[in-house]
């Protein structure tokens, strides 16, 4: 019998616990740092204090942490949101349709 190898189905991201928000402004924003003003004001007003765990910016296809997707290569999941969901993000900040993403987490005081 000749079988052929089973390709294992890719499991979206698990973003539950995780609120997501999108933001389109009316103007496209400048740049990475207005994104990040941005992003940040609404990590403050959902979250108080706030730890921004990782983020991408596709204008420079540019990610934190650094390199983080070289070891997910073939996966559908970008690293800097593997990196985001697996230390403990609770909120995700996309502006303009995946330009600027971030993943924040609370700070408990």
């Amino acid at each position: 019998m000749n079988e052929s190898p089973v390709c294992p189905i890719r499991i979206p991201p698990d973003f539950s616990g995780v609120t997501e928000v999108k933001l389109t402004p009316q103007q496209p924003l400048k740049d990475y740092l207005e994104a990040m003003r941005v992003a940040n004001a609404e990590a403050d007003s959902r979250l108080g204090e706030y730890m921004l765990l990782s983020w991408y910016d596709r204008d420079r296809d540019f990610e934190s942490p650094q390199h983080a997707s070289e070891c997910h290569e073939n996966s559908a999941v970008p690293g800097y949101v593997d990196y985001g969901l697996f230390h403990g993000a609770r909120l995700k900040v996309d502006i303009e349709a995946g330009r600027f993403v971030f993943f924040y987490m609370p700070v408990d005081s």
